[in-house]
């Protein structure tokens, strides 16, 4: 959409609703008069910026390139204690970039990256991207089947990974023959797997100015892939382009209001979305210094924050929740921390937390990586997670829509179109599918179409259209406020990380072979996201524990564990054969009224014991280790 024509749709929209004869319509946009004007200015000024580096074919390379050529020895990230310039990353990403010039790999095909936080983790994918290759970004608490699942899914021809991931790699390395390994170290006395290079070592002989492959590069052309799992199966690599990567990166910036002058605490894994694109975009495209931890610590946080002098820190709702738990500490109020953003900050512990810590704004969002429908919270409204101005809908074309609480398929009416939620009801959050907005498209996920169209929604409010089904259950006041409220489909947040129960399901079906089985998440008090809890249908009472326990070590991630795992004696079905797993999931883990042996994974042993009523009680009183 032109610029002139983001104005008209404002203006018309504001004018249109105050000529309608509702007096209470009218007092509600005088009430959120002050917050739409702000978030339409700095909806426009993003806008305006993304049509012009759109205009002028600018990528993601590109506008880095402009501020390294600009700023030379402006500082670009901090990693403990080490300052990286722009020079440093311009010269070290254009190193890469000239290796894989001289492979047999070509350009548009994908390379694996499986290393811990540090600035070598994004200089390393934008020389790729430099030369026109595709970054994919791996989880690197994935093993065996789910890693390579991973790997094959993008379509690698290369896996660049991290001396401490070497073990992972070997699991899985025979059946990665087709592959090019690298082995990344600090130190080049790390010997390296059997079959891999030493990336280091490799790219050192390699020449630092700039690639002619920079100048032919498209704003639609595909940056990086990260994993998602969607509401179903084993995750999906969602791709990111130039634009989706600087409309997520600046339209953080922008809508937050954040400044040159400030400097960012990022403690995020740089595999994800808001680490890794919303965290380091903010130094590749706006010039605004990042601080990286290898990885997230409660204790070290706004020390790290004091030492480093951030004015400005991301989290995911778990972290606010630890630190909030954490001893008080004079450095609770001598950060110099203005804000906060990320997402996952629960209503409960809001207002305790800025209370405590002394943070003057906090900047909720919400967003789907693969997603076309991102909100944000400018105006510091405790518990939610942005707004869309009452008037705005043909601007930004988003809602809510009725679903089946059983199946979490759409509602439809007579006419056979969706049903709008009234605010105060929940629905699924869907946003119009445009192909010729940045705004709102959907690149789907890669090589997998199949996929991709199930996201898709059609037919939503006229026919004909088409719309992306988040997954996600959200409410809306009057006021055009969001909430999140829940996730539909088979897939839980824990620890920050989505799980899908098919994958879950599947592993234990083959560690332990049993006809039946259900993982679904389950609320924990005082924890943020969903526990996984597995249902096991064993009326023989055959189930080994034990094996079971350490065949689901060997095979999945911590978070991805059940808390919980429950031994039906029967199993409830529907009329239709199958698993009602609303009502497990109703149930919980509460001893108190099932009858069913429950066990609970004891974190220090990562073994299944007995839930007691000792560990129940322990578990609401918060004293349990989840």
């Amino acid at each position: 959409m032109e610029v002139h024509e983001i104005a008209i749709a404002v203006f018309v929209g504001i004018i249109s609703a105050y000529l309608l004869p509702r007096r209470r319509l009218i007092y509600l946009i005088c009430k959120t008069l002050h917050r739409d004007l702000l978030g339409a200015y700095r909806f426009v000024r993003v806008s305006v910026l993304l049509w012009w580096w759109e205009r002028k074919r600018m990528t993601v390379a590109k506008v880095f390139s402009r501020q390294a050529a600009a700023n030379p020895e402006k500082i670009a990230f901090v990693f403990e204690d080490k300052e990286w310039t722009y020079r440093e990353l311009e010269e070290y990403s254009n190193r890469v970039g000239w290796y894989f010039r001289g492979t047999p790999i070509s350009r548009s095909k994908s390379v694996g990256l499986i290393l811990e936080n540090r600035p070598e983790y994004v200089a390393i994918w934008l020389g790729l991207l430099k030369y026109g290759m595709i970054g994919t970004l791996i989880n690197t608490n994935l093993r065996r089947d789910v890693l390579l699942h991973s790997i094959k899914a993008s379509d690698c021809k290369a896996v660049i990974f991290g001396s401490n991931f070497k073990d992972a790699i070997n699991e899985i390395r025979v059946k990665l023959y087709d592959v090019y390994l690298y082995q990344w170290s600090e130190s080049h006395d790390v010997p390296c797997l059997e079959g891999a290079l030493h990336f280091n070592c490799e790219i050192e002989k390699t020449r630092s100015d700039p690639l002619l492959e920079l100048d032919i590069g498209w704003p639609s052309d595909k940056v990086i892939c990260i994993y998602t799992s969607g509401t179903t199966g084993l995750p999906k690599p969602a791709v990111i382009d130039n634009l989706r990567f600087m409309l997520m990166s600046c339209g953080v910036n922008s809508m937050l209001d954040l400044k040159p002058t400030d400097r960012i605490y990022n403690a995020l894994p740089l595999y994800h979305t808001a680490g890794g694109v919303i965290g380091v975009g903010q130094a590749l495209l706006k010039g605004i210094p990042v601080v990286l931890r290898r990885k997230f610590s409660a204790s070290n946080f706004w020390t790290d924050c004091i030492h480093y002098e951030c004015t400005v820190a991301q989290y995911i709702g778990e972290i606010c929740r630890y630190l909030l738990t954490a001893p008080p500490a004079a450095c609770d109020t001598t950060h110099k921390v203005r804000l906060m953003f990320g997402n996952g900050l629960r209503p409960q512990i809001w207002k305790p937390f800025v209370e405590r810590f002394g943070v003057k704004q906090i900047g909720e969002f919400y967003g789907a990586t693969e997603g076309n429908s991102n909100l944000v919270n400018i105006d510091n409204k405790i518990g939610a997670v942005g707004f869309v101005p009452l008037y705005a809908g043909s601007l930004y074309p988003v809602g809510l829509i009725r679903v089946c609480e059983e199946t979490g398929e759409p509602i439809r009416g007579p006419d056979g179109l969706c049903i709008r939620c009234i605010p105060g009801e929940p629905g699924i959050f869907v946003g119009k599918i445009n192909p010729k907005r940045v705004m709102n498209t959907f690149l789907g996920y890669y090589t997998d179409k199949k996929a991709s169209n199930q996201k898709i929604l059609r037919n939503v409010f006229k026919q004909g259209d088409q719309f992306f089904n988040t997954g996600d259950i959200l409410v809306m006041d009057e006021l055009g406020y969001f909430y999140f409220k829940d996730r539909t489909g088979d897939t839980f947040r824990w620890h920050g990380e989505n799980v899908a129960t098919s994958e879950v399901e599947a592993v234990i079906s083959n560690v332990i072979s049993l006809k039946a089985a259900a993982v679904y998440g389950v609320g924990v008090p005082g924890t943020e996201g969903k526990a996984g809890m597995a249902a096991i249908y064993d009326p023989d009472n055959s189930v080994n524990i034990k094996e079971l326990s350490e065949g689901l070590k060997k095979s999945l991630p911590m978070y991805a564990r059940p808390l919980f795992v429950r031994i039906l004696s029967e199993l409830p079905m529907t009329g239709t054969f199958k698993l009602k797993k609303k009502d497990l999931q109703l149930d919980g883990f509460d001893i108190k009224k099932i009858t069913d042996p429950i066990y609970f994974l004891d974190q220090d042993s990562s073994v299944y014991v007995k839930l007691t009523e000792e560990i129940y009680d322990k578990i609401h009183q918060g004293k349990a280790r989840l």
